[in-house]
């Protein structure tokens, strides 16, 4: 099996579909996108997810150079390219060569179908463009290109003063649509991964700069790869524009959370930041020192079991200066740690600050409403005192008229008493007389036997009859 067929059949959509299906996809079916729409679109979508999925994996990358009878390694191709950028050239077509199934026919008009769906935007397009990918634009205008600029584009097509997109043919096709192209949903999803790893930051973290953010994020966006530096730039462009959760102002990065809503990116933040990648510098710094020790203590072994003393003294005093440098460089971060917590504190007790002004000019502000002022409190609980007690005036005044007109009337308590008395009594005579009639009829239902067990059969002797009385002589 050829590389390229070795690297499609790892891709699922390819893995789920048999040869026969594959021979239909490879074939170009633009001229049914009106006469069996319902195929024609499905062929579409399943080279979307296709390109999707291959792209994200790294498959763009040239695997000419793989070596003979080794197979290409795919996670080396996924670190050199790009995961969320389609380059359309025509060359792709040769790479979707597949045993047994041949080259795709009619791709280039299927990359058109899905650039006019929006699953691919123009890379240039995507970066400059102010308005979001989900806006669908201003309504008069749509309104407009639906009612006049559609009808008009086909009139035109009818005089053959302009072409239909659809009459192209597929080496035309690729000379209108090759360049760059972003894949919409792949951006989607890694700007998913990078939010579900952004929660509960501190000020610190929130900070970033574009090298900073492709190191941290760059292998959390997408399972198993790495993003280049386009995918990097594609990917901040679409956390700043659509989803708003991040501002930038050149190589400065700062995340915004619901507890920190502030968009603007200050001396404070920028102080922040220089503090945050100086103590990376040296914390790699560090690193590297530590290896350099590492590897001048096995220098001095290999040169002690050589019996090369003067060597191993050289390489050890080689190690004491390195252990000097690393004592230095310990401090130094160490400082710049206890700084940058320092600050940290500082920026967290502003904000807890604006938090206590906001609060407390909120609670100014209901307190002078005219309505809690004290001449006001004191009228109003006055009326509603005197409120209360005509209230009461009414509730007794209808009270004791309803008394009165009971008695006029002549109704007695004692009366209606007696005559509820009867009434349970009656009620409770209709339950006995129901629960009755059910006893009898459950017994006419018992069948009685005609014959009643032992008939016919002489009664049993007493134990006083069955005795024998001993006969006298």
């Amino acid at each position: 099996m050829s590389s390229s067929s070795v690297l499609l059949s790892s891709c699922s959509t390819y893995a789920s579909t048999s040869k026969s299906r594959l021979q239909s996809l490879y074939s170009d079916i633009s001229r049914q996108k009106y006469s069996n729409p319902a195929s024609y679109h499905a062929h579409v979508d399943w080279w979307q997810r296709s390109l999707e999925e291959l792209v994200s994996r790294g498959w763009q990358t040239d695997t000419t150079s793989t070596q003979k009878d080794k197979e290409p390694d795919l996670h080396d191709a996924a670190a050199q390219s790009n995961k969320l950028v389609l380059n359309a050239r025509r060359t792709i077509v040769d790479k979707l060569r597949y045993d047994g199934v041949g080259k795709p026919l009619g791709l280039g008009s299927t990359i058109a179908e899905i650039r006019r769906g929006n699953g691919l935007i123009p890379l240039s397009q995507f970066l400059t463009s102010p308005q979001s990918v989900h806006d669908p634009g201003w309504l008069p205008y749509r309104v407009a290109s639906f009612f006049v600029g559609k009808p008009l584009w086909w009139a035109m097509e009818q005089l053959d003063i302009v072409r239909s997109e659809d009459s192209y043919s597929e080496a035309e096709m690729w000379k209108r649509i090759e360049g760059e192209y972003v894949l919409l949903k792949l951006v989607e999803r890694a700007a998913d991964a990078v939010e579900s790893s952004c929660g509960g930051m501190c000020l610190a973290d929130r900070l970033y700069t574009v090298a900073s953010f492709r190191k941290e994020f760059g292998s959390k966006a997408l399972p198993g790869v790495s993003l280049s530096e386009t995918d990097t730039k594609v990917l901040l462009r679409y956390l700043e524009r659509d989803r708003n959760v991040i501002v930038q102002d050149q190589e400065v990065i700062k995340f915004v959370t619901a507890e920190y809503d502030d968009r603007e990116i200050t001396a404070v933040d920028r102080g922040i930041l220089e503090l945050k990648v100086a103590i990376s510098n040296l914390q790699g710094q560090v690193d590297r020192l530590h290896g350099k020790m590492d590897e001048t203590t096995k220098r001095i072994s290999t040169a002690l079991k050589q019996q090369q003393k003067s060597i191993a003294l050289a390489h050890l005093r080689f190690k004491k200066n390195l252990e000097d440098v690393l004592t230095k460089r310990l401090v130094a971060l160490q400082n710049l740690e206890a700084t940058l917590m320092s600050v940290e504190t500082a920026a967290g007790d502003v904000e807890i600050m604006k938090t206590y002004e906001k609060s407390t000019a909120t609670l100014q502000t209901i307190l002078s409403h005219p309505s809690l002022d004290r001449d006001k409190i004191d009228e109003t609980m006055d009326a509603l005192a005197a409120a209360n007690a005509n209230a009461r005036e009414v509730d007794e005044a209808i009270r004791i008229g309803g008394d009165i007109a009971a008695a006029e009337a002549g109704v007695v308590d004692a009366d209606l008493e007696e005559e509820l008395n009867e009434l349970v009594k009656e009620v409770e005579k209709e339950k006995a007389e129901a629960l009755e009639g059910t006893a009898l009829d459950t017994l006419q239902k018992v069948k009685v036997p005609e014959q009643t067990p032992g008939a016919g059969q002489p009664p049993p002797l007493t134990a006083s009859e069955g005795s024998t009385q001993p006969i006298s002589a």
